[in-house]
């Protein structure tokens, strides 16, 4: 049987927490360490192990077992200064894979340098994401999977429906590719009523067609992505 994966967070604040919670959901083991007994009683029925410990001691981070797991992540909410010290008695107790939860830009930069695998700033990326909401409603998701690559799902613009992929011309005029298209297909349920389920096209070719209501995964890079979004409300 497979080895279940081992995650220690570090710090249970709203993020912390809720990541914790989260892994265990997907079947790995959570440890959780915070210097706030009152959350550590709560999230103890969540997770595999909760320890009340000092996130800047070597050797209450070493006895509570985080040298024993594959991954940590550092999700210190109020001291840049805790956080940094945190990440690096992890690195030393030989920890290769640390995600650190940014405070700020500066911070990010810092992490980064001293060595941590991931650093996530969820506070910029909400805003991020509320601001393309409202700004360009019809784009459903987007995930930065690269420095340089983001994946979006958006809603097909009309100046495209009824079009192949490839007469559309999206990869030269947008500098995108397509690479699912999720359709609603009207059927007849086992009442006679007529519903609508979606059906998804994981490998579409030059020669399917793109019409109204059909969501587009696409891939490309900011500049590229962002001259799509444009035209997405016209």
């Amino acid at each position: 049987m497979k080895k279940k994966k081992q995650f220690a967070v570090i710090g249970l604040g709203i993020f912390g927490y809720n990541v914790a919670v989260e892994l265990v959901k997907k079947n790995m083991q959570v440890l959780a360490v915070d210097n706030d007994n009152e959350v550590v009683n709560e999230i103890s029925q969540f997770v595999t192990h909760a320890l009340v410990a000092d996130a800047t001691n070597e050797k209450a981070m070493e006895d509570a077992g985080v040298s024993d797991c594959d991954s940590v992540i550092i999700s210190i909410g109020e001291n840049i200064e805790t956080s940094i010290l945190a990440m690096l008695i992890v690195k030393d107790l030989g920890i290769r894979n640390i995600v650190v939860k940014s405070l700020s830009q500066w911070h990010s930069k810092v992490a980064t340098k001293l060595g941590a695998s991931t650093v996530v700033y969820p506070e910029l990326e909400m805003a991020k994401r509320f601001v393309d909401s409202v700004v360009t409603p019809n784009i459903l998701e987007q995930i930065k999977i690269s420095k340089d690559y983001n994946l979006v799902e958006i809603l097909a613009p009309k100046k495209i429906w009824g079009k192949t992929i490839r007469n559309s011309d999206i990869r030269n005029n947008y500098g995108i590719n397509i690479i699912a298209i999720r359709k609603q297909v009207p059927i007849i349920d086992n009442s006679g009523q007529i519903d609508v389920k979606e059906e998804i096209n994981m490998v579409p070719g030059p020669d399917d067609e793109i019409n109204r209501n059909d969501v587009l995964v696409v891939i490309g890079s900011e500049k590229p992505l962002a001259k799509l979004k444009g035209i997405v409300n016209e």
